[in-house]
C-alpha cells in the first residue's frame, strides 16, 4: 500500500509545485504586467548600439533596462523603432517606456513623464587636425555646425549663436541638420562641415573607437537629463521604475553600470521624475 501511495504523492506533489511556479510566473509584478516592453534606437554608443560580430544590442541603456527589469521580477522585450515613432509608440501603448538616450525637453512632457537617470549636454566639437581654428567657441561665428535634425540640437545651437554671436555683431553660425550624429561625423571628415554637436557624454566613447579623432570646443553649451519615458497615466509604471532605479542607485549597480561605460561623470545622485522642472 505505502509503494502505490508514494507514486501518486509524488506526482501530486511535482505537478503541484509546477502549478505553483506557473501561476508565479503569471502574477503582475508591482508594474501591473510580467514583461516590460522598451523602445530603443540602436544607433548611440555608447547608451545604446549593436555589436558589429554578433549583432547583439550592447550599451548603457541595455545593462540598465536589464538591471530595472531584474529588480522589477520581470521579463525586458526590447522593441527596435524609429526615433521619431518612439513617442507616438509610448503614447499609444505599443510600448511601455523609451529607454534611448532621449533628452528630456519641456516640449515633450506634454506627453509622456521622464524619469532622469543621466546629466549631460550638447557638445560642440571638431576634428583634431583642425583643433587650432577653434581654440574657443567664439570661432564657431560664421562656420557651419550640423546636429542630427532629430533632435533639439539644431535649434540649440542657433539659439547660442543668437546670444554668443548675433548680438556681438559677429557673423551667426550656419546651422545644417543631419540624419544622426554618425552622419554629422562623415560630413565633418568630408570637410562639409566645419564642426559638430552630439552629446557630450557620448564623445569620449567615440573618441576611444576613433583613435581620438574629434576634439571639444569649450564645455557643454547646455545642461541637460537624458530620461526613460513613461506614459503619464500609468502611475504603478512611473513609481515602480522610480523606486526599482533608486534602488540600484543605492545597492551601486547604478554605479558600476555607469563605470564600465565611462560614464560615472555624469551620474544622478537620486532618480526623479522630469527632475529639472
Amino acid at each position: 500500500m505505502k509503494a502505490s501511495f508514494r507514486p501518486r504523492a509524488l506526482a501530486a506533489f511535482f505537478f503541484g509545485a509546477m502549478a505553483l511556479n506557473i501561476a508565479h510566473a503569471d502574477t503582475p509584478s508591482v508594474i501591473g504586467k510580467t514583461t516590460l516592453v522598451a523602445a530603443i534606437v540602436p544607433n548611440y554608443p555608447p547608451f545604446e548600439y549593436k555589436d558589429p560580430a554578433t549583432d547583439k544590442l550592447m550599451g548603457f541603456d541595455v545593462d540598465l533596462g536589464e538591471a530595472i527589469a531584474a529588480k522589477l521580477g520581470v521579463k525586458l522585450q526590447w522593441e527596435e523603432t524609429g526615433f521619431d515613432q518612439m513617442m507616438s509608440a509610448l503614447t499609444t501603448n505599443r510600448v511601455d517606456v523609451i529607454l534611448s538616450g532621449m533628452t528630456d525637453l519641456p516640449s515633450r512632457r506634454e506627453a509622456v513623464n521622464f524619469l532622469d537617470y543621466v546629466t549631460g549636454g550638447p557638445q560642440f566639437y571638431t576634428v583634431k587636425a583642425r583643433a587650432g581654428e577653434f581654440k574657443s567657441t567664439d570661432a564657431l561665428c560664421g562656420k557651419t555646425v550640423g546636429a542630427s535634425r532629430r533632435t533639439s540640437w539644431p535649434d540649440d545651437i542657433t539659439k547660442w549663436s543668437n546670444e554668443n554671436c548675433v548680438k556681438a555683431g559677429k557673423k551667426p553660425v550656419n546651422v545644417t541638420g543631419t540624419n544622426g550624429s554618425a552622419d554629422a561625423r562623415v560630413q565633418l571628415r568630408q570637410g562639409r562641415l566645419d564642426a559638430a554637436v552630439q552629446g557630450g557624454e557620448t564623445l569620449p566613447y567615440q573618441n576611444s573607437v576613433e583613435e581620438n579623432a574629434y576634439v571639444a570646443i569649450g564645455k557643454p553649451f547646455l545642461s541637460q537629463y537624458n530620461g526613460i519615458g513613461m506614459a503619464k497615466g500609468n502611475a504603478a509604471l512611473n513609481t515602480g521604475l522610480t523606486t526599482a532605479l533608486n534602488q540600484l542607485i543605492a545597492d551601486g549597480t547604478y554605479q558600476k553600470i555607469l563605470v564600465k561605460w565611462g560614464l560615472q561623470e555624469h551620474a544622478v545622485k537620486k532618480a526623479v521624475i522630469d527632475a529639472n522642472n
